[in-house]
């Protein structure tokens, strides 16, 4: 019964410190810009890609 009254004291000490100190207030909210990322330079020609495909999977007859 005595740890109750000690754990009950101790959680009343707690709260009393936390409320003591003041929640911080903000009168306007500042938000920063966001920065503008650039596209970076092409430097390879238009053309258009195209995959080779082989076909490794055949055998030769020896």
């Amino acid at each position: 019964m005595a740890e109750n009254d000690v754990l009950s004291q101790m959680l009343d000490a707690w709260r009393d410190d936390v409320e003591s100190v003041p929640f911080p207030q903000f009168s306007e909210l500042l938000i920063p810009r966001q920065q503008v990322r650039r596209r970076p330079e092409r430097r390879c020609t238009a053309r258009p890609s195209v995959a080779r495909v082989t076909n490794a999977t055949q055998g030769t007859d020896a």
